[in-house]
């Protein structure tokens, strides 16, 4: 016993005053950031606003892992290299950068903190889909296409407008479960998924439905018809059969 005692005060004599470990940076997750942020601004999805994309990454000392993302200030058709940053997940201290994230982070975090399963999110500000439900004439984007529930996997959840879940992330956690996007009300949409390809994908999805939305209704009005959209039973059975579909056998 006495040799084991000593045996563990020279362990920590030699650990003692040692500091922690220092992050490594990792470029080729700033580099896909970059490279989705380009993807975001050549379809032409940041208007007046800067947008953003977060990535987690697993990380020593970090149970939820670390999220990578770029700082305030900047847009995503303006950011290098030099923007990205790396935020501690359920605290948002900057654990690599010196420049602190927008207020939006905390609605990414939050998404990171209650879905494990979630290592991506992209948010913008696109303005059909602001356009949309502002008019108040619609109060949800209804499936038009077959590929619609396949790649969502689940709803899009509504936010009401009363809702500020970028300034108070409490409310999330009734809703975050049963969805893949948030779209908040006079401000923008949330997607997010596995990896930066699934969630960069049911953001486009999730876009080209409003704009079909759209142009049904102007249609309609113009031809005095009725929109034919998927019946609930359809969309159901849909997102049941989503992974074999889109993603079969993907982990």
């Amino acid at each position: 016993m006495a040799a084991k005692r000593n045996a563990r005060a020279k362990k920590s004599a030699k650990t003692a005053g040692k500091a922690p470990a220092r992050f490594k940076f990792d470029k080729s997750i700033g580099a896909q950031i970059i490279r989705y942020g380009k993807f975001v601004v050549d379809r032409g999805y940041i208007h007046n606003s800067l947008g953003n994309i977060a990535i987690r990454v697993a990380c020593d000392g970090h149970p939820h892992g670390v999220a990578y993302t770029k700082h305030s200030g900047v847009s995503l058709e303006e950011m290098t290299m030099d923007n990205v940053v790396v935020t501690d997940i359920p605290t948002g201290k900057l654990i690599y950068g010196s420049v602190p994230t927008s207020v939006g982070h905390k609605l990414n975090r939050e998404i990171f903190r209650l879905r494990p399963d979630v290592n991506a999110v992209i948010h913008v500000h696109h303005d059909e889909t602001i356009a949309f439900l502002a008019s108040k004439a619609f109060k949800e984007i209804k499936a038009v296409s077959l590929e619609y529930p396949y790649v969502m996997a689940k709803p899009a959840f509504i936010v009401p407008s009363h809702l500020d879940v970028e300034m108070d992330v409490e409310p999330l956690k009734d809703f975050v479960q049963g969805t893949n996007s948030l779209v908040m009300v006079r401000h923008g949409m949330t997607c997010f998924g596995r990896n930066v390809s699934e969630a960069y994908h049911r953001l486009n999805t999730l876009t080209s439905e409003v704009r079909r939305n759209l142009l049904i209704e102007q249609i309609c009005a113009l031809k005095k018809t009725k929109g034919e959209y998927l019946s609930q039973k359809d969309i159901d059975w849909m997102y049941g059969y989503a992974e074999d579909v889109i993603y079969p056998n993907k982990q």
